[in-house]
């Protein structure tokens, strides 16, 4: 019950029932990822994709691999193709921006304690 009322209300955690409609109607499925998102191509148009999330709707949970198949850079999903990721490649973090583990650089007004002074050839402005 729990599931089914989040599914009505709550479209950015998952899919609405609407997005569950037409995903039975009209998709075919394409993949899943390491993360749980499920990939969907139309039944009628293979240009016309999409992702349903596990958990919430982040653009940026979408793995290197299934990115360029999502943006139509490529047709072959990497379900079937080999898809092997490059040695300078990292593994995929989601974006942090905007939470309290986001990166605060050293001087960031966020960062906890005391900004440091400035050094250098700065000199701060003061009205005589």
């Amino acid at each position: 019950m729990k599931q089914l009322f989040a599914e009505i209300f709550i479209w950015w955690h998952g899919q609405t029932m609407g997005t569950r409609l037409f995903t039975a109607l009209n998709g075919k499925f394409v993949g899943e990822d390491d993360a749980g998102n499920k990939y969907w191509v139309s039944k009628k148009d293979p240009k016309r994709r999409w992702v349903t999330f596990n958990g919430p709707v982040e653009a940026s949970a979408i793995q290197a691999g299934w990115h360029g198949w999502m943006h139509g850079r490529t047709d072959v999903p990497p379900t079937e193709q080999n898809y092997q990721p490059k040695a300078w490649e990292k593994p995929h973090h989601e974006n942090l921006t905007g939470t309290a583990s986001a990166y605060r650089p050293k001087g960031s007004m966020l960062v906890e304690g005391e900004r440091p002074n400035v050094t250098g050839d700065y000199d701060a402005w003061s009205p005589e």
